[in-house]
């Protein structure tokens, strides 16, 4: 494996989502093997509840989700724990729309990711609807994403999370086009309108002050070459696409993408596990 941006990522310590996030990157780009080596230790990491990757007093409640797709291939029960936990355990609100936390009743934009594909490959796209539905009626303004329903800013990768979110489901379940990819469209639709100058987007959507972030472009890259490849987009969108993995590649430096949203807190300028993966899942979609 010589693949500078897979080895960042790999050298990268992760939190459960980026283990989840990380793996969809393997397996798309064809690295089983690997994605079976991180889908492993998230086993090792289940929680008594269900929970997979998940160590100490972690507060997510759905994070864990994201790691699924790569755990059903090795262990099914394990599979079937966490899917319990979605379906049953996690905390809700009274309409069945997951909070993302333990310990506050808050719905936010990087569920729909987290929960949304996983539903659908599980077989539950009646939930993956639910989900996806809930999340709009909370989230979503003029086909912006809040990054949360307790913070009211247009966080750029919330839509992010969203729009790819939608577009791995459809991947997963393609009868969930009609559910799904319309809003999914709409959602890159409307951070479109938000681009700079130089092809990417603020870290806050419609504040022109806030600092430029190049893993949006990524994940809406992500979202547009698989609804072209999967035939719910126009092959118009295969262009803009283009443009977008153009328009970050410049902040890619000897493997690292920069100039995203930085772990560990993410609300300022950084690195991160996430963005290393949507840059290959682009990348893998791109191909497809």
């Amino acid at each position: 494996m010589t693949d500078p941006v897979v080895m960042t990522l790999l050298a990268m310590q992760r939190q459960n989502w980026e283990q989840g996030v990380a793996v969809h990157a393997l397996l798309d780009l064809g690295h089983t093997d690997l994605a079976a080596r991180l889908s492993r230790d998230a086993i090792v990491h289940q929680q008594p509840d269900g929970r997979l990757g998940t160590i100490g007093s972690e507060r997510g409640a759905v994070n864990s989700a994201s790691l699924y797709q790569g755990v059903v291939l090795l262990d099914p029960a394990a599979a079937a724990r966490q899917l319990d936990w979605i379906v049953a355990g996690a905390p809700r609100a009274s309409d069945g729309t997951l909070y993302h936390v333990l310990d506050a009743p808050e719905v936010w934009a990087d569920s729909v990711y987290m929960v949304v594909p996983m539903l659908a490959l599980a077989g539950r796209p009646d939930l993956a609807v639910q989900q996806a539905f809930g999340h709009r009626a909370r989230l979503c303004r003029d086909g912006l994403y809040l990054a949360a329903d307790t913070r009211p800013s247009r966080w750029g990768t919330g839509s992010g999370w969203v729009a790819a979110g939608l577009a791995r489901a459809v991947h997963h379940v393609p009868d969930l086009a009609s559910d799904l990819a319309g809003h999914a469209r709409e959602v890159i639709d409307a951070c479109i309108s938000y681009r700079r100058e130089d092809g990417l987007f603020g870290d806050v959507l419609d504040d022109p002050g806030s600092f430029r972030e190049a893993n949006l472009a990524q994940m809406l890259a992500y979202a547009a070459y698989t609804g072209v490849a999967d035939g719910w987009l126009p092959s118009s969108y295969r262009s803009l696409a283009d443009s977008l993995v153009a328009a970050v590649e410049p902040y890619v430096v000897d493997g690292v993408v920069t100039s995203v949203c930085g772990a560990p807190t993410f609300d300022r300028p950084g690195t991160s596990a996430e963005a290393q993966a949507f840059h290959l899942m682009a990348r893998a979609a791109a191909a497809r």
